[in-house]
């Protein structure tokens, strides 16, 4: 019994997607935005919003997956997810996804009332995705993409902060330019069975998603840019010196789309940042820059 309940964790854990977590660590953009990095009792919060929007995500890839079951058994790699092989039965999972939420979302209420509502939006716009809204062209993109946006809106109500709309909307800009980037790795992957494993796929074709990627790519360097040299960021930290990340920036975006486009990856971003490690060192090196000229 005690080794078929430790089976059951270790493959729920992988349908938590214990890897994707990272997309949650956009919690911490407000954070260190706001100049209080070095405030431990904001840190704290932070830490347990990030660890409580894991759980709450976590639920939320259980639903997909029992949504998706059918197509991904057909998917060359999604049919190896626990549900879709049947390692985990449906009952399980269901149970496990509602006791996840109902536990995250009493904590979340717990330790901010706005932030609890962040988690509710989160949910609802995520459960009506894996209903309809994927089955709906360029919407099912922005669907996406407002899960990373709602990210950074949940670490700012959390330390009950205001957050810039320049990096509100590079935040946007991003988010869509991933969300098109793993459409195209999946038309390219799976070739003529596309539609087969997610029917919207019909709907897109390399050529319309390249130039989509173009005005993702485009809008995501420009926002970024003049968030960095807007009057009232300058006023806020109260030096110009932000704009030397923007090289870093645009450097980090062409890195993407050399992965993209030259070695074929994009399909799951939440595992480019760990492979590749001239992307992995960018980011670094951006987050040190930022705290340098933020904090000093």
């Amino acid at each position: 019994m005690a080794k078929s309940n430790l089976t059951f964790l270790s493959n729920a854990l992988v349908s938590m997607r214990p890897k994707q977590w990272i997309k949650n660590s956009l919690i911490f953009v407000a954070l260190i935005f706001s100049q209080n990095l070095f405030h431990w009792d904001t840190v704290l919060r932070s830490i347990l919003s990030f660890m409580l929007f894991c759980l709450v995500s976590s639920g939320i890839y259980l639903f997909n997956d029992l949504m998706d079951a059918p197509r991904d058994r057909e998917h060359p790699v999604k049919k190896n997810r626990p549900i879709a092989s049947g390692t985990v039965s449906r009952f399980q999972a269901v149970a496990t996804a509602i006791l996840l939420e109902i536990i995250s979302l009493w904590a979340a209420f717990e330790l901010a009332f706005e932030f609890g509502m962040v988690c509710v939006v989160y949910i609802v716009i995520q459960i009506l995705y894996s209903l309809f809204l994927k089955k709906i062209v360029i919407i099912e993109i922005f669907t996406v993409a407002a899960g990373f946006f709602l990210r950074v809106i949940a670490g700012a109500k959390i330390i009950e902060v205001p957050v810039s709309s320049w990096l509100l909307v590079c935040t946007l800009f991003i988010s869509l330019f991933l969300g098109l980037a793993k459409r195209r790795s999946e038309l390219i992957l799976l070739g003529e069975d596309a539609k087969i494993h997610r029917g919207v796929l019909d709907q897109y074709s390399i050529s319309l998603m390249d130039q989509m990627v173009g005005v993702a790519t485009a809008g995501s360097v420009i926002s970024y840019s003049l968030y960095t040299l807007s009057s009232e960021t300058v006023g806020k930290f109260g030096t110009e010196n932000l704009w030397y990340t923007i090289p870093i920036v645009i450097y980090g975006i062409f890195r993407y789309l050399y992965l993209i486009y030259r070695r074929g990856k994009g399909g799951f971003p939440e595992l480019i940042f760990f492979e590749d490690r001239p992307l992995l060192i960018t980011g670094v090196i951006y987050v040190i820059v930022v705290v340098l000229v933020i904090y000093l």
